[in-house]
């Protein structure tokens, strides 16, 4: 299940987060342990989330290892350092949807690609040595895993940056 794609223009968003290579079939492990380090990390320096945790994709390579990033959006930037890092997702035009259900991330993301070539978007995209590169492609974890144990209720919105006319 899907919504209707989207355009919007979206402000710089600061974070901190944990960037790591990884492969597709280790995200049901790494994503807990790195969430659960992030916000260890937040907690010891007393910064609250400033929206839903996410996972930044650098470099996307599906038969290989991708270039990821956990992140936790915060209210200002931080010079963090150290295997936690702070970062900014760029401000410009994204595309955007949201699916529901963990088992639907592969065919949200293929949905929202595909309705963007429909409408000719032209992603913040290149060619890079090891995978696709992006400028700033995200899913945002909407739902809290506490409050909704079943994953086949958790929505999950999918955003790509667009690219700057």
């Amino acid at each position: 299940m899907f919504t209707e794609p989207k355009v919007e223009e979206r402000q710089a968003q600061p974070y901190v987060g944990i960037r790591t290579q990884v492969r597709m079939d280790e995200f049901g492990t790494i994503i807990p342990q790195l969430l659960d380090e992030i916000f260890g990390w937040l907690g010891e320096h007393s910064i609250a989330p400033a929206g839903p945790p996410f996972m930044r994709y650098h470099v996307i390579n599906m038969e290989s290892e991708m270039d990821v990033e956990m992140g936790v959006p915060v209210a200002a930037a931080i010079s963090a350092n150290g295997r936690v890092s702070g970062g900014t997702l760029p401000a410009g035009k994204y595309a955007a949807l949201i699916y529901t259900g963990i088992e639907n991330g592969i065919s949200g993301n293929a949905a929202l690609l595909e309705w963007g070539a429909k409408q000719n978007l032209k992603w913040d995209r290149w060619e890079a040595p090891n995978g696709d590169g992006f400028g700033a492609r995200v899913e945002f974890y909407l739902t809290d895993p506490d409050d909704e144990p079943d994953p086949a209720r958790w929505e999950t919105e999918v955003a790509i940056r667009l690219a700057d006319n």
